[in-house]
């Protein structure tokens, strides 16, 4: 018996002292940026008694595009080569709920029904009087694809840049694949140490540790050759300012089946057009996976950008934004 407490006790020792080295060893600085409830410069609107993060580009006359960022619990920073398109639209991006750099809200605020409703606000502030241009990426295009169905007259046509799942059973195939992914080795090495980093983050504010982790995580998920978000000998580097750790994670766990099928279930109901965008090398949820989303829209067409990932508007903007112009230009 004392054999075994001795080796217990080694062991916890052992613990410890590896406890300690990561913690010693991970000391440093690990800036975050302040979100718009700290820095006042931020430019922003308020939707809902949320503060957004949000800029809007061209004249306010023209027809409005409203663009809509990945996650749940990215930001626009990547996608802001589509502020090319304000020479003639007026072009308006903001930062979700919980997201980027906009006000934190409790998880119990981060859902779908919240989500559409934020988008709805949105409208109501750019263009309330006539219906918009929606240009979603990522989980911003599934976003928008749920808005098709649930306010089919406030949308004149939508882009949606690879939507990751658009029904329940997508969703489920989609988080099986993503386990695969996380629990490799590597990642869990990774989102160890990130922990440990996470600990050393001081500030701007309460949510920062925690935006910090996901954030970090987020991006190695997304670099991981399984997920094949880039092209090959490419890391996914599309830049951005900040995640929003309990919104990358609150929105999917609180959704039920139903809310996956609304992703794209009821997309028919909205009569326009919808372009779906893919990257040539994106292989998980690129040109395949979107082919199968074209039958969910009552007019809708596929294109594939050369050179690009899954985030083709960082990787590939000029490309994309002639794709973009040639849709929303072509006669109805």
């Amino acid at each position: 018996m004392r054999r075994v407490l001795r080796g217990i006790g080694f062991l916890i020792a052992l613990l410890l002292i590896a406890v300690g080295a990561l913690y010693v060893g991970t000391m440093g600085e690990y800036p975050v940026p302040a979100t718009v409830s700290d820095d006042a410069a931020l430019p922003r609107i308020e939707v809902g008694g949320v503060a957004l993060h949000a800029e809007s580009f061209g004249d306010p006359e023209n027809p409005a595009i409203v663009v809509l960022h990945g996650g749940p619990g990215a930001d626009y920073r990547s996608l802001l080569p589509l502020q090319a398109l304000s020479d003639s639209y007026h072009v308006t991006f903001y930062d979700q709920r919980g997201a980027g750099l906009s006000e934190r809200v409790p998880a119990e605020d981060l859902t779908f029904e919240t989500h559409i409703t934020e988008l709805e606000g949105v409208l109501d502030l750019v263009s309330p009087d006539a219906p918009v241009i929606l240009i979603g990426h990522s989980w911003g295009a599934m976003l928008a694809s749920a808005f098709l169905s649930a306010q089919p007259d406030r949308v004149a046509s939508a882009v949606l840049i690879e939507p990751g799942f658009l029904s329940a059973a997508e969703a489920d195939a989609w988080g099986a694949r993503s386990q695969e992914i996380i629990q490799q080795p590597l990642m869990l090495w990774r989102g160890l140490r990130t922990g440990f980093e996470s600990a050393h983050v001081d500030g701007p504010d309460a949510a920062a540790a925690q935006d910090y982790l996901i954030g970090r995580m987020m991006g190695f998920f997304a670099s991981d050759p399984l997920t094949g978000y880039a092209c090959a000998g490419e890391s996914y580097d599309s830049p951005s300012w900040r995640a929003g750790g309990i919104a990358g994670q609150a929105v999917q766990t609180q959704a039920s089946d139903a809310n996956f099928d609304a992703l794209g279930g009821n997309a028919r109901r909205f009569p326009g057009r919808v372009l779906l965008i893919a990257g040539a090398c994106s292989t998980w949820i690129g040109e395949d996976h979107q082919r199968g989303h074209l039958p969910l829209y009552a007019d809708a067409r596929l294109v594939v950008i050369p050179d690009a990932g899954h985030d083709s508007v960082d990787d590939a903007p000029e490309a994309v934004i002639t794709e973009i112009r040639n849709f929303v230009n072509a006669a109805p």
